[in-house]
C-alpha cells in the first residue's frame, strides 16, 4: 500500500482535477484506490459525489474527514470506524468537511506539547490512523491524498503520514518562488517529526514516518489551442524553463540529504493540458474527462478530444506503479 499526497502551497495549478484523473486510471487498472479529500474547499469531494451524498457525509452519522476524526479534534475519544465512500468496485473517498478547518486550529495548539504528551501527539496522527484503517478495510493498494494550497498544521499532519507527494506547478514567477518556501518548510517539518516521534517509538503503534518522499513535478495549465510543439505559449516558455532548476535547487537539494527524494533524471513527471471546456462536463458528470460522451453534454471533435485525454496521464500512472 502507498500513500501519496497531491500538494502545492500555490492555489490554480489543476492538484483536483490530476487527483481524480490519477485515482480513475488506477481504478480502472483494477487497483484499489483511496481517494481522501484533506482540503476544505472539498473540491475533490464536489467533484466525485452529488450534493445529497455530501450532505450524508456531513451529517451526525457521516464518513467525512472531520466526522471520522471529530472526537480527537474535540478530545473526548478517537476516531471513528466508518468506512468510506464507494464511488465504483475500486474507487473510494473519503468525503472532505469544511468543518476540518476547526481541527486545524487543534493541530496548532498540540504541536510543541506532542514529543511529551500522548494525546497532542493523538491529534497530529488522527487522520493518519483513520486512513490507514479505512484503507485495510477496502484493501486499498494506492491512498491519494487532495490537500490545501497552504503550508499550515493540517497539511504537516497529513504529510507527515504520506510516502510521498507530487508537486503540480504552472510555470509563473509565483509558483518558482513558492519551491522555495516548500523545501524550507519540508526540511523544518522533519526535524519537528523526529523531535515529535522520537519519545513514542516502541511505545505506540501506527506512527507515521514523518518523512514523505518528493517524487517530482507536474506542469500545469499548458494552452492546448497554441501551434507551439510544446503546448505552451512563448509566455509561459520564459518561467516554464526556471521551473526545473528551481525544483532541483529548492526541493531535490534539500530534501536529499534526508532521504525524502525518490532519485530519478528526470524531475518533470509530466504536462497535463489545460482541457478548457472539458472539465466542467467531466464535473457535472461525476465522472472522469476521458469518459465523458454525447450523453454528458459533448458535440463534435469535443468527443474525440474527452476521449484521447486518458493519454495525457500514462507517464504519471506508470511511475506510480513503480513506486516502491
Amino acid at each position: 500500500m502507498k500513500s501519496i499526497a497531491i500538494f502545492n502551497n500555490k492555489g490554480g495549478v489543476g492538484k483536483t482535477t490530476y487527483l481524480y484523473h490519477i485515482a480513475n486510471i488506477l481504478a480502472d487498472a483494477g487497483k484499489t484506490v483511496l481517494m481522501v479529500d484533506c482540503d476544505s474547499q472539498c473540491n475533490l469531494t464536489a467533484y466525485a459525489l452529488e450534493e445529497s451524498q455530501i450532505r450524508q457525509s456531513w451529517s451526525e452519522r457521516g464518513n467525512s474527514i472531520y466526522r471520522v476524526i471529530e472526537l480527537i479534534a474535540r478530545g473526548l475519544g478517537d476516531y471513528r470506524k466508518r468506512k468510506p465512500v464507494p464511488l465504483n468496485d475500486y474507487l473510494y473517498l473519503v468525503p472532505g468537511d469544511i468543518d476540518l478547518s476547526i481541527f486545524e486550529d487543534r493541530l496548532g495548539e498540540t504541536w510543541s506539547s506532542a514529543s511529551n504528551q500522548e494525546i497532542s501527539l493523538r491529534a497530529q496522527i488522527a487522520i493518519y490512523r483513520y486512513v490507514l484503517y479505512a484503507a485495510k478495510e477496502i484493501n486499498a493498494e494506492y491512498i491519494l491524498y487532495d490537500l490545501g494550497p497552504n503550508l499550515g498544521a493540517l497539511n504537516r499532519a497529513v504529510l507527515g503520514g504520506c510516502d510521498y507527494f507530487v508537486t503540480p506547478l504552472s510555470p509563473d514567477l509565483f509558483s518558482i518562488k513558492g519551491t522555495e518556501n516548500l523545501g524550507n518548510k519540508f526540511v523544518k517539518w522533519r526535524e519537528d517529526w523526529d523531535r515529535n516521534l522520537i519519545k513514542w517509538k516502541g511505545e505506540m503503534d501506527e506512527l507515521p514516518t514523518g518523512a514523505p518522499k518528493f517524487v517530482g513535478y507536474v506542469t500545469q495549465q499548458h494552452n492546448l489551442r497554441t501551434k507551439d510543439e510544446d503546448g505552451m505559449t512563448n509566455g509561459w516558455k520564459i518561467f516554464g524553463n526556471q521551473v526545473d532548476g528551481a525544483v532541483r535547487t529548492n526541493i531535490v537539494d534539500k530534501l536529499t540529504p534526508l532521504d525524502q527524494v525518490v532519485k530519478r533524471d528526470d524531475y518533470k513527471l509530466g504536462a497535463i493540458p489545460n482541457l478548457h471546456s472539458l472539465v466542467p462536463y467531466s464535473q457535472n458528470a461525476k465522472k472522469p474527462v476521458y469518459k465523458c460522451t454525447g450523453r454528458d453534454g459533448l458535440k463534435g471533435e469535443h468527443i474525440s478530444r474527452a476521449r484521447e485525454s486518458v493519454k495525457y496521464y500514462e507517464g504519471i500512472i506508470d511511475i506510480i506503479m513503480k513506486l516502491e
